[in-house]
């Protein structure tokens, strides 16, 4: 078995037309305000950066254009517990394959309590046979990605390491190729170097100059947790000296 030669989703155009203000929030994001077209690769795309650089505003932004919810889920799903997002979505128009996917999901971290309340609610029954509530939030994450993730769809997920220990995280990359070679494509905001380090996947970063395609060793991610790592003691002396 072996991953789409041709994505699902191939292109985000970002058009202006009234309403475009970039001297407001979100426009004025430097990875938005220059951003004309955001390509995706057919199995895994990264976007990274700093807090507050844009990376969730963008990854929520392409959800809702797609058809999610705002707060997660999959298409079918339809709740909102507070109107939050920005209008960025109005403004992204997706260029689509002529290939059909069977399945999506929306993954948010920061709202997924309120998901998985949903889902339990909907009396949703394909997570394990075990309420997610009931579980770890570690394992309840690993319990919709091993059964509510079947393959042949688009996945958009945001922060999915939130809740993942190391050794998860290393297991949520195994579980990522699996869904690659189920033909699926994901698009994932992130800041974790063990996630970001899956072969072949397209990075784009976010900073102050906008959003540039990267390589996994040219991430910030990487750069900073090498350093630490190598040089840990001296990196420790000059963050914790007495001024």
């Amino acid at each position: 078995m072996t991953g789409l030669t041709r994505p699902y989703w191939i292109e985000a155009r970002f058009e202006r037309h009234e309403g475009w203000d970039e001297g407001v929030y979100p426009f004025n994001l430097p990875a938005v305000r220059s951003l004309h077209t955001l390509k995706f690769h057919p199995n895994v795309t990264f976007l990274v950066g700093e807090n507050g650089s844009g990376k969730s505003t963008l990854i929520e932004a392409l959800a809702v254009a797609w058809g999610f919810n705002a707060e997660g889920g999959g298409r079918e799903h339809h709740f909102g517990t507070r109107d939050s997002h920005s209008p960025l979505h109005r403004f992204v128009r997706p260029v689509k394959s002529t290939q059909r996917l069977q399945d999506g999901f929306f993954l948010r971290a920061e709202s997924f309590f309120t998901v998985a309340s949903y889902l339990e609610g909907a009396g949703a029954s394909r997570y394990g046979g075990k309420s997610l509530h009931e579980q770890s939030h570690g394992e309840s994450f690993f319990a919709l990605f091993d059964n509510r993730f079947i393959g042949d769809g688009l996945y958009i997920l945001d922060e999915p390491e939130a809740a993942l220990s190391p050794s998860r995280q290393l297991s949520f990359l195994a579980r990522m190729h699996e869904l690659v070679l189920a033909r699926s494509q994901l698009i994932i905001a992130t800041h974790s170097p063990i996630l970001l380090g899956y072969p072949n996947a397209w990075i784009y970063q976010a900073s102050e100059f906008g959003l540039d395609r990267v390589k996994y060793e040219d991430t910030e991610h990487y750069q900073v947790t090498k350093n630490f790592l190598t040089r840990r003691e001296m990196m420790l002396d000059v963050l914790l000296k007495d001024d």
